[in-house]
């Protein structure tokens, strides 16, 4: 395959055979294993992956600020010399990690995409963000966002645009697309992800790799508002299910910080995966009775699959919750706008700072103007009904 004309390695295509190549092929779990085991050290892991970045991110545009090599690597001697002395901080250990550009990294450019922090750099990590650390990674940078993580397609005025890993004439999606780009170029050993309304889920699908949109609460993310259920979920992102399974397990867990999450113990996602599948009955909710529109051959592709799952013993059926979609379609645009809105308006009310956020950006926050506190309480009803009416599906479905 290529972009502008050059050949890209990684999206399905092996770079020619070295020792570097290998480690970039690697899965994350075998990665992982390779470094514990001293197969490989953290110098050769770092060199590897940095090297394939400079090869590639500059056709794609997928990693952002990355960070000085020198420091990088001084940073990646330290795990060995970790590993030497018997320090073994974790499954992540020596991994370089790129972090979505809307979440903080202490001492590394956070922009979200956003002119108003083009220079903005935080002081603390996110919640997550730190976890990654204490199991050993090493971030080297961080991955492209649309603005504020607004919208299906990751470009914006401070880095531009990120283009798709397989076919730069398809977007890569969004808001996660930098990540997901990365994922499949195997610039990255994992990623994380965010997911408002598909942010994870479409850019995973759009360039061939796994995004996992958690339920609320089982990752810990930051908010000015800790009480009031966000419609966010942090997630991870993974070329295989297991390094997926992985990664959360370093994510999830409960953090005093953030009162309403999870406090189910993470390491029930580092177990292993395998079970028996007989009897799982699976629902096929297709396009809700045509209320959701697709491109011809999507759903008959999907439904290729079906065979797949009862050869192991599923069970699967159309069906969808009994509960009108469009009404949640319709509270779910007043708890965005809201939710949203709430956190832009600041900049907004400066009319400086407003020419330089998006339309849509601009578009959250009116919007937020004309709803009231009424409104809000029929919308989270509405959310509340949908709640139940998945949960009553969920008795029967697995």
């Amino acid at each position: 395959m290529s972009i502008k004309g050059k050949k890209i390695d990684g999206a399905g295509n092996a770079p020619a055979q070295s020792k570097d190549s290998d480690i970039v092929m690697m899965d994350a779990v075998a990665l992982s294993r390779a470094i514990q085991s001293k197969k490989v050290s953290c110098v050769e892991v770092m060199n590897a992956y940095l090297d394939h970045i400079d090869r590639l991110n500059p056709l794609v545009n997928a990693i952002v600020s990355l960070q000085d090599r020198g420091g990088l690597l001084k940073q990646a001697k330290e795990r060995d010399e970790q590993l030497a002395r018997g320090e073994y901080m974790g499954w992540m250990h020596g991994f370089p990690q790129a972090i979505k550009d809307l979440e903080a990294t202490k001492g590394i450019r956070t922009t979200q995409g956003s002119l108003l922090f083009k220079d903005f750099v935080p002081e603390t990590d996110a919640i997550f963000v730190d976890r990654l650390k204490k199991a050993g990674s090493i971030i080297i940078g961080k991955t492209n966002t649309p603005e504020f993580g607004l919208g299906s397609q990751t470009y914006n005025q401070v880095f531009g645009t990120t283009l798709n890993a397989y076919d730069p004439s398809k977007t890569s999606g969004g808001s996660s697309g930098g990540a997901a780009v990365s994922l499949a170029l195997r610039m990255l050993p994992v990623a994380d992800g965010s997911d408002h309304a598909g942010s994870l889920r479409n850019p995973a699908a759009f360039n061939n790799v796994f995004g996992f949109r958690t339920c609320y609460g089982r990752v810990p993310g930051e908010g000015q508002d800790v009480f009031t259920p966000a419609l966010v979920g942090i997630g991870p992102m993974a070329r295989t299910v297991p390094d997926l399974a992985m990664l959360l397990s370093v994510q999830a867990g409960y953090d005093p910080r953030m009162p309403q999450s999870n406090r189910q113990d993470p390491a029930q996602f580092a177990a292993p995966l395998k079970r028996d599948f007989k009897g799982t009955r699976i629902a096929w909710l297709g396009d809700f009775d045509g209320y959701l529109p697709f491109e011809p051959g999507v759903l008959a592709l999907c439904k290729k699959a079906f065979k797949d799952f009862e050869t192991i013993g599923c069970i699967v059926e159309e069906a969808k919750p009994d509960y009108p979609v469009e009404r949640v379609w319709q509270a779910w645009l007043k708890l965005r706008a809201w939710q949203t809105g709430a956190g832009l308006k600041e900049y907004y009310s400066d009319p400086a700072k407003r020419a330089l956020m998006k339309p849509e950006a601009q578009w959250e926050v009116e919007r937020g103007f004309k709803i009231s506190a009424y409104d809000i309480s029929e919308a989270s009803v509405v959310r509340t009904s949908w709640y139940q009416a998945v949960r009553r599906f969920f008795e029967k479905y697995d």
